[in-house]
């Protein structure tokens, strides 16, 4: 055995550190009683090139266990052997050599599933040092593109290339995602949201298909072993420890064509289970710290998943700070989606928290000052907080509720009218009362969890067989319709209705106030076959069938177009909520009364000047053609049904229409600012045809068609301005189930 001459060391930074004097280890460990440092050949191997019993006294500084080591190769494996009291609460064992919390590497990762653990309770990956080329990060400077005008691509880094059909030299990484850059940048996204790639061990998956036999895997990665530990398994040049410096090169890529990049992290459990889980790290270094726990040492599971991170001990609160530092600093990532972030509000005893300690961290933190702050704000355990989520200003949230309401109006369920007037709104009734703006609301109707766009026009039910759980796992209340006929089918009317309500989802998504998020692979109407939770899924059921794109380019094009229609217009785009944007209406609606009509039945919306009656109310230009045509509106949104200024709200309804003025954008006082287009949309959910009478434009400029969603592509969306002109008080005919949007003149 090599003799490595060695030294106190220092207790930070935590982890491992090369200087003149060699290489310096630091670990934290508070109830640990004897810690050894074992370093191993770079290949891995259980024969080790030494092993240093560190001193209680000479080699600790309060909890911080250190030791300098010289003379080690440029390339090596680590790991950590802790001994402790064994009581009920401790999972010491000496036995188990352990990673190291703070590392960014580990080793026998870089073939995918190539490294299947064979020992339930201990692991053969090691932390890992490596010291490769300095990474040149040139001018590369984060896009901070605001939230207001972000349009967020949710992908997994495998999926998104490892179909044959994606065309790309190295499928199923990130220098396969680096060669897909031109076609995000030619839609139109302004950042990708990377689902997991922290380590994890890709064969925890217990599961078997039983059709096949195939043993599954662990596809998603929402399973972390180490948080600052980039997927080996992503990078093309994992065999000679590329992985970091490939993911930068991802960074820097998406960084130059404008594209930002926001992580998908998972700080709210660990791959170590419960007491039946494979120990890696954070159980063998310190149970009761960084896990909650009951009094007789058990698991509290708040997280679905078998154990919950005590998140909001100072010391693992330390570890995530540090690790979220990490990856803005080094890695130059742009933002953090948090999963199960309602994790991160709860105390050692589960109980939720009024102002968590580590959400406070986050976001008062220098370092992530200008990074975007995503909470997914649930648990698994009922906690449920959108609209309410901590320190809520810094933090954006994924509206589930806008997901429910969007479908469940589109699907035709009674009572959502007025709900999906607040979510085109961005959800002021959930955000505006706590100082927020629609920016804080991220809007979808798709995601990883769940159907896919194409899935949710397509089932009335998940079809989860292939995951091994007889069909009992994945969500079953997911509001969706299959148009008449379950799955696959050959019948022109139903595909024609799928279409078309796909083209309403879409449409509603990117016309809707606040920040519109896209799963990867609806803009070309991807299939995963009915399953709704396919995390075990590494094959075409969760790959990307890049075919489809030419297959479906009629809706393809029909979503770019969306989605550059949305980046022209800052009406879309607005920083504060709508003023008076939602009004009671009588329910059922009836015709235009003789008398003057009261501020609620006509939306609250009047011109400026005219007649005044003795009961303070105006009469509204439409319904008046005494008042000059060009007279303007002093209001930002008009809500309307089948008839102008008459919007039904009613359980029973199931229209919706609304029109925006293009002079209000909440960026008036901007020195570029410029009056916008106006903007008429009106739903209709209704199984039959409906006549919609068009408002004129409140600044009275002409209309033009720009989408009907039950056209044939390419007249489903025209090219702006081009588009028949629509008069106002002309009756439009929308078909069932469709949606159809008027723009103005510049």
């Amino acid at each position: 055995m090599p003799n490595f001459p060695t030294g106190r060391g220092r207790p930070l930074p935590l982890g491992t550190t090369v200087g003149p004097d060699g290489h310096n280890f630091a670990l934290l460990c508070r109830h640990g009683t004897h810690v050894t440092l074992v370093i191993l050949p770079e290949h891995g191997g259980d024969e080790p090139l030494a092993e240093f019993v560190l001193h209680p006294q000479k080699n600790r500084t309060g909890d911080h266990w250190h030791i300098r080591v010289m003379g080690l190769p440029p390339t090596f494996c680590y790991g950590w052997r802790v001994d402790g009291p064994h009581l009920p609460r401790a999972r010491f064992d000496p036995s188990r050599l352990l990673l190291d919390p703070a590392a960014v590497m580990l080793s026998d990762g870089a073939v995918w599933a190539g490294t299947c653990e064979v020992d339930p309770q201990r692991t053969r990956r090691r932390s890992l040092y490596h010291r490769g080329p300095r990474f040149d990060w040139g001018e590369d400077v984060p896009p901070r593109i605001p939230l207001e005008d972000s349009i967020i691509y949710e992908l997994h880094v495998r999926g998104f290339t490892c179909h044959p059909s994606s065309g790309v030299a190295h499928p199923g990484t990130f220098r396969g995602l680096i060669e897909k850059i031109p076609y995000l940048k030619w839609l139109g996204i302004t950042a990708v949201e990377l689902m997991p790639v922290f380590e994890w061990d890709e064969c925890d998956c217990p599961f078997t298909n039983p059709d096949t036999g195939e043993k599954l895997v662990n596809f998603w990665g929402y399973n972390p072993i180490a948080f600052a530990a980039t997927k080996a398994a992503f990078a093309a040049d994992a065999a000679r420890h590329g992985q970091n410096n490939e993911f930068r090169e991802l960074v820097k890529a998406l960084h130059a064509a404008g594209i930002e990049v926001i992580l998908d992290v998972v700080f709210n459990h660990t791959g170590e289970g419960d007491d039946r889980g494979r120990t890696y790290s954070f159980r063998g270094l310190d149970n009761e710290l960084y896990y909650l726990l009951d009094e007789q040492g058990r698991y509290l599971n708040y997280s679905g998943c078998g154990n919950t991170v005590n998140c909001n001990h100072p010391v693992v609160r330390d570890l995530i700070m540090t690790c979220l530092r990490y990856w803005v600093g080094d890695m130059h990532v742009d933002g953090f989606r948090f999963d199960l972030a309602s994790i991160l509000g709860r105390d050692r005893r589960g109980h939720v928290m009024v102002e968590p300690p580590v959400i406070e961290s986050i976001t008062e933190d220098g370092v992530l000052a200008d990074t975007k702050l995503i909470a997914e704000p649930w648990d698994a355990a009922g906690l449920y907080q959108v609209g309410g989520f901590p320190f809520g200003r810094r933090w954006s949230e994924w509206n589930g509720k806008y997901r429910d309401d969007v479908r469940r109006f589109w699907k035709g369920d009674l009572g959502f009218a007025g709900a999906l007037a607040s979510r085109l709104c961005g959800s002021s009734d959930l955000y505006q009362f706590t100082g927020r703006a629609p920016r804080h609301s991220v809007n979808f109707v798709t995601c990883h969890d769940g159907f896919t766009l194409h899935d949710l026009v397509s089932y009335n039910h998940k079809h989860n067989r292939a995951n091994g759980e007889d069909n009992r796992d994945g969500c079953n209340d997911n509001h969706s319709w299959n148009c008449g006929v379950e799955g696959p089918t050959d019948d022109p009317q139903v595909l024609a209705l799928r279409t078309r309500q796909a083209k309403n989802f879409m449409t509603t998504l990117l016309l809707s106030q606040g920040v519109p998020m896209i799963l990867a692979g609806d803009e070309f109407l991807r299939t995963q076959k009915g399953n709704n939770n396919a995390w075990c899924q590494d094959n075409e059921i969760s790959w990307l069938d890049w075919t489809l794109a030419e297959k479906n380019a009629g809706f393809l094009r029909f979503v770019r177009e969306l989605i550059h229609f949305r980046k022209r217009h800052p009406v879309l785009r607005r920083r504060r909520f709508f003023v008076g944007e939602f009004r009671r209406t009588p329910d059922p609606p009836r015709p235009a009364p003789a008398r003057k009509p009261d501020l609620f039945e006509i939306g609250g919306l009047f011109p400026a000047g005219g007649d005044v009656s003795g009961n303070g109310h105006r009469d509204h230009p439409y319904t008046d053609p005494a008042l000059p045509a060009d007279l303007p509106i002093l209001a930002d949104i008009h809500w309307h049904g089948v008839e102008p200024y008459r919007p039904d709200f009613s359980y029973t309804s199931r229209t919706l229409a609304f029109s925006l003025d293009g002079r209000f954008t909440s960026r008036e006082h901007d020195p570029d600012y410029e009056i916008d287009n106006d903007l008429y949309v009106a739903f209709n959910a209704w199984i039959t045809p409906l006549g919609f009478r068009i408002p004129p434009a409140p600044t009275r400029r002409r209309w033009h068609r720009l989408i009907d969603t039950a056209a044939a592509s390419p007249h489903d969306f025209l090219p702006e301005g081009e588009g028949p002109v629509v008069t106002p008080g002309e009756v439009v005919t929308l078909q069932p189930f469709s949606a159809l949007v008027l723009v103005s003149e510049r």
